[in-house]
């Protein structure tokens, strides 16, 4: 499993380095040092807590063109065959994508990783509630 260090967490989150801190102290959360001394957290831990959070700003630094980006964190990847399906939770949103394996791989995906999806749709509906009459 990945671990992210505490500024990885909190940018994902979308809180402050400290409250993650108080958080681990709260809630236990099993964690280590590198060797640089600084304190890591299972991505795993980081990916339950993301359901919760708000959508935090694109933490991968990457410019592109398309504007429907969603930073977030890897919740599950499931392997068969030639096929991944990878699901990220970007705050309150859950995506799912369908790539080939050897995709997946390549890009180290699994639960905890940071990532963004990136969507483009040809068609976008809109909806709204309904008004009375």
């Amino acid at each position: 499993m990945p671990h992210l260090r505490v500024s990885e967490a909190s940018a994902v989150l979308g809180v402050s380095d400290d409250t993650v801190r108080r958080w681990i102290d709260a809630n236990g959360i099993a964690n280590v040092r590198d060797s640089a001394g600084r304190l890591l957290i299972d991505g795993a831990d980081v990916a339950s807590w993301a359901g919760q959070r708000p959508a935090p700003p694109d933490p991968t630094g990457v410019a592109g063109s398309s504007r429907n980006r969603f930073a977030g964190i890897v919740t599950r990847v499931v392997v068969d065959g030639v096929m991944a399906q990878v699901e990220l939770q970007s705050g309150p949103h859950r995506l799912v994508s369908l790539m080939s394996a050897e995709a997946a791989e390549e890009l180290e995906l699994a639960p905890g990783s940071l990532a963004t999806a990136v969507v483009k749709a040809t068609v976008v509906a809109i909806e709204t509630s309904a008004r009375g009459s």
